[in-house]
């Protein structure tokens, strides 16, 4: 027993949510470091004292610790904003139990994460965007997007067609294949072009927050709420990208649903509608089947979503791309580093097409990143790589490498499949011969004539 006190007495101090443990009678029993620094108050201003004592704003009826020891049912993630002892205004999301022994209530403890700095960092980025009508995205375009096997290429055409009109948009694909950036192409290419571009991550947020957000609060709607605009009116006439639509409440998913149908929200506490005009593109980074089969999706919502859908084929089914990312990688970082490298080692070649990339371009990028940092010299090689990255990736290099993906799309002819592979390799043999096509045509055992022909089949620039 002595060891487990210890061991709760050490998470109670350590842990960064805020811990409040009232007893039956309503008194704090513990009040640990987080919750000092959220509320303002000293632990010894709090413990063996009358919660309402020291909460005297608060009542038995809006305390949700009283609400759940008088119900004995808990309450989630509720979204909170108040202003503590220091008159700083904050903001929580608090989780709310009854603790029972043998059937009875006796007492409540409530855990509460700190988001403040979160909403304090969500305004400064209204009102600099209210007040410098940040709406673009940047000049990114379906030109800027890496790429040319027939998977990824299908991919891209499908999301140049949705650019073309405002229907919804549901992404998918593994992390790390570039959702976002097809979803800011898509809004660069369409008519919304000079409206805002506004992206939340469905997965970083809780609930209670996350509504507050996305749909925005109005002030005397609940103990603290402001009036603040959600994002879907901050988006108006633009793009609202909801990433990872998947890891969104079922409960909040409805109301987006109702949205979406409608053209109207009401934001969190008020009873006024109001208009908007938002493009939805949504991703997610599993098959939505399968979301919907766990009951992470709603079936209805997906079809509300799912009106245009673009697959990203992940990095592992389009390794023909591989040697394109290498030498896009290695010339941006040879710019940003003040580096020199013009060759890659073949082991990195080798390496890098055996291994199933489970990051995927993202994974790739990070690695090349971190081996130019280390680079000395003009030639690229697997030293330069960290202990990890050599042991996952080229501590097995017996096997022949796999320079096409092995999952063929029968949907794609033999020939265009083919003409692709053909490409990948040709440019490897020029990074291979830094650009000097004589050499490169002596690497692949052609003539220069024929792969100079070749380049200009495959539209390769020297």
């Amino acid at each position: 027993m002595q060891f487990y006190r210890e061991l709760l007495d050490i998470l109670i101090k350590y842990i960064e949510e805020g811990i409040h443990v009232i007893d039956s009678n309503g008194k704090t029993i513990i009040y640990n470091k987080a919750m000092e620094g959220l509320e303002g108050l000293e632990g010894v201003e709090v413990i063996d004292k009358k919660f309402l004592e020291i909460f005297p704003s608060l009542n038995e009826t809006t305390s949700t610790l009283y609400r759940v020891m008088n119900t004995g049912e808990p309450i989630s993630d509720k979204y909170q904003n108040y202003v503590n002892k220091l008159g700083h205004n904050i903001t929580a999301v608090n989780t709310t139990v009854p603790i029972k022994q043998d059937g009875l209530v006796v007492g409540a403890v409530e855990i509460s994460r700190n988001f403040t700095k979160i909403i304090d960092l969500y305004d400064r980025i209204t009102h600099l965007r209210e007040k410098n009508n940040i709406n673009k995205v940047g000049t990114l375009s379906f030109e800027n997007i890496t790429g040319y096997s027939s998977n990824f290429l299908k991919a891209v055409e499908n999301a140049k067609k949705a650019s073309k009109s405002s229907s919804t948009v549901l992404i998918c694909g593994d992390t790390g294949t570039g959702k976002e950036v097809f979803a800011k192409c898509i809004h660069n290419e369409s008519n919304r072009f000079n409206k805002p571009f506004i992206a939340v991550n469905c997965a970083a947020l809780p609930e209670g927050l996350l509504e507050g957000i996305l749909f925005g609060t109005v002030k005397g709607g609940f103990t603290g709420a402001v009036d603040r605009p959600g994002l879907f009116e901050q988006s108006d006439g633009g793009t609202l990208l909801l990433d990872e639509i998947n890891s969104m409440s079922v409960a909040l998913q409805a109301k987006l649903l109702r949205v979406l149908q409608e053209g109207y929200l009401r934001r969190v506490g008020d009873i006024k509608d109001i208009p908007v005009n938002v493009r939805i593109i949504a991703t997610t980074n599993e098959d939505p089947q399968v979301a919907i089969n766990k009951g992470a999706l709603r079936k209805d919502l997906f079809y509300r979503l799912n009106v245009v859908n673009i697959l990203i084929p992940p990095l592992r089914e389009r390794k023909e791309d591989i040697p394109l990312f290498i030498k896009e990688f290695v010339a941006k970082y040879n710019e940003s580093l003040s580096k020199n490298v013009w060759e890659i080692s073949n082991e990195i070649y080798d390496g890098f097409m055996s291994y199933d990339w489970p990051g995927n371009v993202r994974e790739l990028k990070n690695y090349i990143e971190g081996a130019m940092n280390m680079v000395s010299g003009h030639i690229l090689k697997k030293e330069f790589f960290t202990p990890q990255v050599q042991e996952l990736i080229f501590s097995n290099n017996n096997k022949t490498p796999s320079y096409v993906s092995y999952e063929y799309d029968f949907n794609v002819a033999i020939d265009e499949y083919m003409d692709s592979v053909e490409k990948s390799i040709i440019l490897r043999a020029l990074i291979q011969a830094k650009q000097n096509i004589s050499e490169a045509a002596r690497l692949l055992k052609l003539k220069r004539q024929t792969l100079q022909h070749k380049m200009k089949k495959y539209n390769i620039n020297n």
